[in-house]
């Protein structure tokens, strides 16, 4: 037989197997917490300790939520059967959006199946060709494609350098005007974020690019995959972290910190009647099943009746930050829930990361292409269950392992 698929497959199959950026995936055979049970290639299951997960407060495995979301299946059966906008509208995604409105703060919601959907759908219907969109050169993949489907002029600014942001956007302009595309009253611009920066931990500079956004007249939209749930005194993202205004556009997730799935968008009435006008990846999609979005609206409102669990998490963080620097590492105090260890060399990273497995503590090197070459790095995060003697023990098995 003729393998013409091998023309277009071993190349790179080669090429990332000799780099070290090769991937395969963990079989996990428990359900998401603190502690997990992993089965090896040879069919070994071993219990490790969890310091991988974005599941940061821990509610995929708490029984009331579970037994609700089981209800759920009950009542609304095991999928939705059209799009939004044909037969797939029930009344669980209707309460989650109104839930997720007023959780954030906002006129109002809408959901998509994941977060990539709601970034590369939200982007592609707000900005078009002639349009410009500024990001950060840190954005996740989503929000890079979804520039890429919107055909809109892309300036790409310096990580979280407001200066250098200013500078494109007046570059920009410039480029309106020479091209005779727009004049500077019809000027369309957008400033795109995340809002935790997903492979460092950083926090993106709100109140700055509020003031950037309002002084050039351009939208100000941010991500805040990792901020829901985390960040803020009651974990409803980084507008309550700074004590500032939202963003014009709130993109975020239900399969982080809220532990269900999908994706969503927050902000004016008006915003939210576009998208659901616009918005490709909204309209030509069957619905999230009902029950999904049920245990989504649950949780949501677990968050909001515990915000002990946001305390909670914030303060393993500075437990666990200060333990690493106790062990000597060079870890600065993360303001989010993800703290980067960098190792650099991509061998020497997954060597670290299986020995840790050894111990029974699960953290993945993460690797080129999902960060540089040459910094390659273990991502802890962390879940607001563990305890600060469980972290304690994790930092000094992460320092003898780089040390080794």
């Amino acid at each position: 037989m003729n393998n013409i698929i091998d023309k277009f497959t071993d190349a790179t199959l080669t090429q990332m197997r000799e780099s070290h950026t090769y991937r395969t995936m963990r079989h996990i055979e428990s359900p998401e917490a603190a502690h997990v049970m992993l089965r090896d290639a040879n069919g070994i299951s071993s219990e490790q300790f969890l310091l991988a997960s974005n599941s940061y407060l821990d509610l995929a495995d708490v029984p009331e939520l579970k037994q609700a979301m089981a209800d759920a299946v009950l009542k609304w059966g095991t999928g939705s059967g059209g799009a939004r906008l044909t037969t797939g509208n029930k009344t669980p995604h209707v309460e989650l959006e109104a839930e997720i409105a007023r959780f954030k703060g906002e006129e109002a919601a809408i959901t998509f199946n994941t977060g990539y959907m709601a970034n590369v759908g939200t982007i592609s219907a707000l900005c078009g060709k002639g349009d410009y969109i500024f990001s950060d050169e840190l954005n996740h993949a989503s929000i890079i494609d979804g520039i890429r489907l919107s055909r809109a002029k892309c300036f790409v600014y310096k990580h979280n350098n407001m200066a250098d942001l200013e500078r494109v956007i007046l570059e920009a302009k410039a480029d309106a005007r020479e091209q005779a595309a727009k004049i500077d009253a019809d000027f369309r611009g957008m400033i795109v974020t995340d809002a935790v920066f997903s492979m460092d931990g950083d926090l993106a500079n709100l109140p700055e690019l509020l003031k950037i956004a309002k002084a050039h007249e351009v939208l100000l939209m941010i991500d805040e995959a990792h901020a829901t749930g985390v960040l803020g005194k009651t974990g409803r993202g980084l507008a309550e972290h700074y004590g500032c205004e939202h963003a014009d556009v709130t993109v975020g997730t239900l399969s982080k910190a809220v532990a269900a799935e999908g994706g969503f968008v927050a902000g004016k009435q008006k915003l939210i009647d576009f998208l659901r006008n616009k918005s490709r990846s909204f309209i030509f999609t069957t619905a999230m099943a009902p029950a999904v979005a049920a245990a989504a609206l649950n949780n949501l409102k677990f968050i909001e009746a515990h915000p002990e669990r946001v305390q909670q998490l914030r303060g393993n963080v500075d437990f666990f930050c200060e333990s690493l620097r106790r062990e000597g590492l060079n870890v600065a105090t993360s303001p989010s829930a993800i703290i980067p260890i960098v190792i650099g060399d991509e061998a020497k990273a997954m060597q670290i990361s299986a020995t840790l497995q050894e111990h029974g503590i699960l953290i993945p090197a993460i690797r080129y292409p999902t960060v540089a070459k040459g910094s390659a790095r273990l991502r802890a995060s962390l879940m607001a269950t563990h305890t600060h003697e469980e972290l304690r023990l994790a930092a000094k098995n992460i320092a003898e392992a780089i040390k080794f």
